[in-house]
């Protein structure tokens, strides 16, 4: 018999690779920087509770510092919180610019950018070095992309390569032992109704949940300075256990804030297959949504993170009808994050302002290679 299971295995017991590996984050959706902020976030997560070495740069081609970007807040939080496992380098110019409009000071910048990442690779000192918007840079001509792909082929055994942005060249895509590719879909009733602020990543590419705490990352960041006013709250589905990809990353978040970061999980410890669900199954979710639902009304919170409800939905273990009505109820000025893949598209997709689906190009698990504790789990 072929069990169909959308549930989540937990990451224990898992073997964990030694060697680093290349992801490259592309495609026109949204989600893409916030999958590296997620990573970063996870893997620090991991280094301050062991010996091992964590440290992340954070490299950043085209956003000059002349210009506020989303994840601005959020480095700036990480920042604050983990001063010495996080550096952060920022390149070129603030406004947008195409192929015709390329300046000398465009091409310094890139190579002052790639000076810096070259330098950061072959030092050892990083575990995680994230080149955002690595990919724009090498379609627009601005580095040598022969350069450029030797010296990622050649990096530390150990070190974890992260690629995004739109328009990764093929060169790339070809070495990349992991290509997510965020495609946007568009709903017409979110803006008929008048609903802003409920992002949807679904698919089945690495980078929904990770994108999400990217997201988490941004509402801190953007309330900081002011307590309890930019609260997060990260509800999950379907992870009644321990052990899941991100544990270490929320963890992390409530050292640092623990005023402005919330988790509530639900679910047994187990995989969830499709016509076996169990009655606790459906006892778990229910509850998982009683405790959104008034997290939702309650104006308290900022930022709502619904961690697989997607597959909840999908397996039938929660009615959609009650979902679209407190979405269209909800405060304007609270953020949705809804993530997980499904097979059957809940009405609800409906009211999204962004939805991403992540699409699974290449992924280094499918070739028998393990994950990886602190960049996967």
């Amino acid at each position: 018999m072929t069990r169909i299971g959308i549930g989540i295995r937990t990451a224990q017991a898992r073997q964990e690779r030694i060697v680093g590996q290349i992801h490259v984050y592309d495609g026109a959706g949204k989600g893409k920087s916030q999958a590296a902020l997620g990573v970063v976030l996870r893997s620090i997560g991991l280094g301050i509770n062991t010996s091992q070495t964590t440290r992340v740069l954070l490299l950043r081609f085209l956003k000059g510092p002349e210009r506020d970007y989303d994840e601005d807040g959020a480095i700036e939080a990480l920042q604050r919180g983990f001063p010495h496992l996080i550096d952060q380098v920022r390149t070129g110019r603030a406004e947008f610019f195409g192929p015709d409009e390329i300046t000398r000071f465009d091409r310094l910048e890139a190579q002052r950018g790639w000076d810096v990442a070259k330098g950061a690779i072959a030092s050892g000192l990083y575990s995680v070095v994230v080149l955002d918007e690595l990919n724009p840079v090498l379609d627009l001509g601005l580095l040598p992309v022969d350069e450029v792909i030797h010296t990622l082929k050649h990096k530390p055994e150990h070190l974890e390569i992260i690629a995004t942005g739109r328009s990764a060249p093929a060169a790339l895509l070809e070495i990349a032992d992991l290509h997510s590719e965020m495609k946007p879909h568009y709903h017409k009733s979110a803006e008929e109704h008048g609903i802003e602020g409920i992002e949807i990543y679904t698919g089945a590419g690495k980078g929904k949940s990770t994108s999400a705490l990217g997201k988490a990352l941004q509402a801190i960041g953007r309330g900081i300075s002011q307590d309890k006013s930019h609260r997060v709250l990260i509800m999950q589905w379907l992870k009644g256990g321990s052990g899941y990809t991100e544990d270490a990353a929320i963890a992390a978040l409530q050292q640092i804030y623990p005023n402005l970061v919330d988790h509530q999980r639900c679910g047994r410890d187990a995989i969830v297959w499709r016509g076996q669900q169990q009655e606790l199954d459906y006892v778990e979710a229910e509850r998982g949504w009683e405790i959104a639902r008034a997290a939702m009304a309650s104006g308290l919170y900022k930022t709502i993170i619904l961690d697989e409800l997607n597959p909840t939905v999908d397996l039938e273990l929660l009615p959609v009808e009650p979902i679209v009505e407190a979405l269209l109820r909800k405060p304007r000025d609270t953020e949705i994050i809804i993530t997980g893949r499904c097979h059957n598209i809940p009405a609800y997709f409906d009211l999204a302002s962004v939805h991403s689906e992540v699409f699974c190009h290449k992924h280094y698990a499918n070739q028998g290679v393990e994950l990886k504790r602190g960049v996967d789990f």
